[in-house]
């Protein structure tokens, strides 16, 4: 009794000292706008999930965006007394610095000292030995709201894992900033794979929270298992929120422009075409070397965020995205300009193998190759939409 006492002490304590933290934010901070000041992550609701770890050992799937209020959520459950026992780190890694498709190996956290198990690569589900200490798992990463966007499919391996150990998964729901619209081909099922593991469209309007829900109600969990699924909402949030992510959720979307062009410009990851990783801009701009030349051009070195930038070192000329304002819609016009302005020698090297799995269909290819109009290629997604909107709505918390 006196420990329960103990660590629910612990609990208020922190609860308080929290409280005053968030209140010590500066109201006139250019990006911590009143609106978004009132929107609190599923992180920032520690009543409501810390009991639930009490006496347990806890494993969290997180990332850099695990965070509350500047403070990693792995730092701030140690801090309270939560039996953290080891991390699972998605794509990018636990901090978040790997680039795009580099395996993550295995490690410890050079500040708590935690064991850090890859689930990018090869070990993308986990293993029965890694849960067998596991009592339950807190998953908390920041999600952009697109299907080939990996962490989604992360969060299915590590659902579909726990449910099979009998280990309960908490979801720390977090806002969508691309939430506001449905669009793109609903995948099909033959194109299954780790950028697209359901049947969704590319922008699918869901949060995390609201995702996770549906994997296990619509069952798409091996052999129909289902999780032991809690999800802590957020609050004060709606999917026509506008929610400009505080922690940059890889390293190729530092900022808010690139997060919202991303549904529409990752698609040309699939073809011959930069999207200016190795650049300062990443996600903002698109060209070739191939391109008609143009005032605008950039040259992809590697970097950090990128090791391996298609067309490294040589001059791309295409356009310019980071001042236009970003479409509300899956905007097909940057690609379809971009194929046809290829030279007619080079456009059957345009797309790659990649590409249908991006789009998870192969008409949205055959369509740009026939040219086809994009109202008419946009109707042809609009009946699979459609049915995926009545499955969608079972699940949703938010309005």
């Amino acid at each position: 009794m006196q420990v329960k006492n103990t660590y629910l002490l612990v609990i208020v304590l922190f609860l308080i000292v929290f409280s005053c933290k968030s209140s010590s934010k500066e109201p006139d901070n250019p990006f911590y706008t009143k609106e978004q000041l009132k929107i609190l992550p599923g992180a920032y609701d520690t009543k409501a999930y810390f009991p639930l770890l009490y006496k347990k050992r806890v494993a969290v799937v997180g990332n850099q965006t695990s965070e509350i209020n500047g403070t990693h959520l792995v730092d701030t459950l140690l801090h309270s007394g939560v039996n953290v026992i080891k991390v699972f780190a998605p794509e990018h890694g636990f901090r978040g610095q790997a680039s795009a498709g580099e395996q993550v190996a295995d490690s410890k956290d050079k500040k708590t000292g935690l064991p850090i198990i890859s689930l990018y690569g090869k070990h993308k589900k986990p293993m029965i030995n890694d849960l067998k200490d596991v009592d339950i798992i807190v998953f908390d990463i920041q999600d952009v709201g697109v299907r080939f966007y990996t962490y989604i499919s992360t969060l299915h391996y590590v659902m579909e894992a726990a449910a099979e150990q009998h280990i309960p998964v908490i979801v720390l729901d977090r806002p969508n900033p691309n939430a506001g619209y449905i669009d793109g081909p609903v995948m099909e099922d033959k194109y299954r794979s780790f950028v697209g593991m359901h049947p969704v469209p590319i922008i699918y309007g869901m949060t995390i929270g609201e995702y996770a829900r549906m994997i296990n109600g619509e069952h798409w969990l091996k052999n129909g298992v289902e999780t032991n699924l809690t999800v802590i909402p957020i609050q004060n949030y709606t999917h026509q929120s506008v929610y400009k992510l505080p922690v940059k959720p890889s390293p190729n979307l530092p900022n808010y422009q690139s997060v919202k062009l991303y549904p529409s410009l990752c698609l040309f990851e699939g073809t011959d075409i930069s999207v200016g990783r190795g650049t300062p801009f990443p996600f903002q701009v698109y060209g070739s070397p191939y391109l008609p030349k143009s005032d605008f051009s950039f040259v992809p070195k590697p970097n950090s965020a990128s090791k391996w930038p298609i067309h490294k070192g040589e001059i791309c000329y295409g356009k310019d995205l980071r001042l236009v304002t970003p479409p509300s819609e899956l905007y097909l016009g940057w690609l379809i300009n971009a194929y046809k302005s290829y030279p007619d020698s080079l456009k059957s090297k345009f797309f790659n193998k990649f590409f249908v799995k991006l789009a998870g269909t192969e008409n949205l290819q055959n369509d740009i190759e026939k040219d086809v109009p994009t109202k008419y290629i946009k109707a042809k997604w609009q009946p699979a939409i459609d049915k995926f909107k009545l499955i969608r709505k079972k699940y949703l918390l938010y309005q």
